[in-house]
């Protein structure tokens, strides 16, 4: 049984997923060599020839999710069911599935990628509040809701700070950042419970609300099952080290912005701050690293042709 193996989602036509996959297989240290699932909704043909070429070249494996059905067009249903997917074919080959946002990167040896005994979930906090329920205010109609739907003890929330604005939410968790169990199938719950909600005529109202809804509600699912499925205990928060996003650095509070990127474990980024060479040279980032993504972004993109 492998330790791990790390799993994302893409549509495997656009420059983060070979970034992510090569950052791996670089600066991952003693987990360099971890199996690597991208899960898409893509069919083989959609996929550029130049993309399969380097999956091939870096050991990757495709799995294609195979749904057909209008439904998965639906705010984030892909996302959820390719989390579900990976999730279900990893048990009993993986101790951990690390479902990670294909706009992530790996930039140094994750070791809290293994979590310890009794801990069945590693996660972050979301990076800003937007649509997050302020921990010290009365609970607002849409938490409200999504709390009844799932079943959530009141009992069990806990106060939790965010990434870069730096308030204190009710739980909040990055849905492209989880460490799981197989067994626990929790991504399967999310991804069961999401798909039955999308048609709830309360969550359509606040999807023709605000389009902040319509792209994070599928979060908001998973931070109130996380609560529903797990004692406080039985979760891990990762360092700040992990998942620290990049792209964000600038509207960062001081304390969080870090003296060199290079420093961080993994960060999510924005690929089009990425791609600016005027952005990048705002970003303190040491060499190599440096370096390293100035070559793999010139080189990356032309696998999206």
């Amino acid at each position: 049984m492998e330790d791990l193996i790390i799993a994302l989602p893409s549509s495997c036509t656009e420059i983060e997923t070979p970034l992510l996959i090569a950052s791996i297989r670089k600066f991952a240290g003693k987990f360099a060599n971890s199996p690597i699932w991208v899960v898409t909704t893509k069919k083989n043909i959609e996929i550029p020839s130049k993309m399969i070429d380097f999956f091939n070249s870096m050991n990757v494996t495709i799995i294609y999710l195979n749904d057909t059905s209008d439904v998965i067009k639906l705010p984030f249903i892909g996302f959820t069911q390719c989390a579900a997917k990976a999730e279900s074919l990893a048990k009993g080959k993986t101790k951990f599935l690390v479902w990670l946002g294909t706009n992530s990167l790996v930039i140094n040896e994750p070791d809290e990628f293994i979590l310890a005994d009794g801990i069945n979930l590693g996660y972050r906090p979301v990076h800003h509040t937007l649509i997050g329920s302020l921990y010290d205010k009365p609970i607002d109609a849409f938490w409200e809701m999504i709390y009844q739907k799932c079943n959530v003890d009141e009992n069990k929330v806990f106060p939790m700070k965010t990434h870069i604005d730096g308030n204190t939410l009710r739980p909040y968790i990055n849905s492209g950042f989880l460490i799981v169990r197989p067994e626990k199938q929790f991504l399967q719950t999310w991804a069961e419970h999401y798909k039955n909600m999308i048609y709830d005529e309360d969550i359509e109202d606040f999807f023709r609300k605000d389009e902040l809804y319509t792209i994070f509600t599928h979060q908001a699912v998973l931070s109130s099952l996380f609560l529903t499925e797990f004692t406080k205990e039985e979760t891990y928060q990762l360092p700040f080290e992990y998942c620290y996003p990049i792209h964000l650095f600038h509207e960062s509070l001081e304390v969080l912005q870090p003296e060199s990127i290079s420093q961080m474990i993994t960060f999510r980024l924005y690929i089009d701050k990425l791609l600016n060479p005027e952005w990048r040279a705002s970003i303190p980032i040491d060499e190599p690293l440096k370096t390293w993504f100035e070559n793999k972004l010139e080189e990356y993109t032309e696998l999206t042709k």
